[in-house]
């Protein structure tokens, strides 16, 4: 059991220092890194989707990393945008590292581009765990999924600098009750925002691409108390926030990238977050 705990702590700070190795890297290259975690079938596909069209309709060069099992219909709906897409097949293996993230975008991330979405493997529990030097965390649940799963998944939402409610415009129809969901949200991570949106009617959309765009312009993101307790024990800071100008994105492209340094069928992890 000892060793087991032993292992894990090793492999989660040997990927803390990538992660602040990686985000010092993406914040000289002017880039914004933005981390969505959800469970299959939060609607995060469908969200992004329309975040890059709006980006690119804003002038912002922007690209998407998008992380599955098996296939590649994340990246060819992605792709619909205009924006670079890269579609990273894991194998099994049940989450993104900062690794296997610098070693995805290097010589594959266009110049200039200014802010990079990663859409993590479908999963609430293991993505949680590792940072990947993004600037921003951002998870994501539908009003299908129950009022309570931030209670069950602290860890993800406790985490994260801004939540996302998508389908909004199925909320009346399945009951959903946001009282309940915010009293939720509030106790695992108090004062982080929550932002509901709708792919469906475009809800949220614009305002989802202004709080990422705010925050590549310099602004603070929320600071969650998970994030607070982790720097007072590993006395690590992230990298400044940065400033720069827009640009636009050029061509895209999406085939399958197999994630590096695992064995396809398991982790390199001995136990689940």
């Amino acid at each position: 059991m000892c060793r087991s705990v032993d292992v894990r702590t090793a492999v989660l700070a040997k990927n803390d220092s990538l992660a602040a190795q990686l985000r010092a890297e993406l914040a000289q290259r002017r880039v914004t890194a933005v981390n969505l975690l959800s469970s299959p079938g939060s609607g995060k596909t469908a969200l992004l989707e329309l975040v890059l069209r709006r980006a690119r309709e804003r002038a912002v060069a922007v690209a998407a990393l998008t992380a599955d099992l098996a296939t590649e219909n994340d990246a060819r709906r992605l792709a619909r945008s205009g924006a670079p897409v890269k579609q990273v097949l894991t194998g099994g293996l049940c989450h993104l590292e900062s690794a296997q993230l610098r070693g995805l975008i290097d010589g594959w991330l266009p110049e200039p581009t200014r802010l990079l979405f990663v859409e993590n493997v479908g999963n609430l529990v293991c993505p949680a765990s590792y940072d990947l030097g993004e600037t921003l965390r951002v998870t994501l649940m539908s009003v299908t999924e129950g009022e309570d799963k931030p209670l069950k998944y602290p860890t993800a939402f406790g985490g994260a600098h801004l939540v996302v409610l998508t389908k909004t415009d199925l909320a009346d129809a399945v009951g959903f009750d946001d009282s309940a969901f915010t009293t939720a949200v509030q106790r695992v991570n108090p004062g982080v925002e929550i932002l509901p949106t709708s792919a469906r009617d475009g809800r949220g959309v614009d305002i989802l691409l202004d709080r990422v765009l705010a925050v590549a312009d310099g602004a603070a993101p929320h600071t969650p108390l998970l994030a607070a307790d982790h720097l007072r024990h590993h006395g690590h800071a992230h990298a400044p926030a940065h400033h720069h100008g827009d640009a636009r994105a050029d061509g895209h492209e999406h085939g399958a990238t197999h994630a590096p340094g695992h064995a396809h069928g398991r982790s390199t992890r001995p136990a689940s977050a």
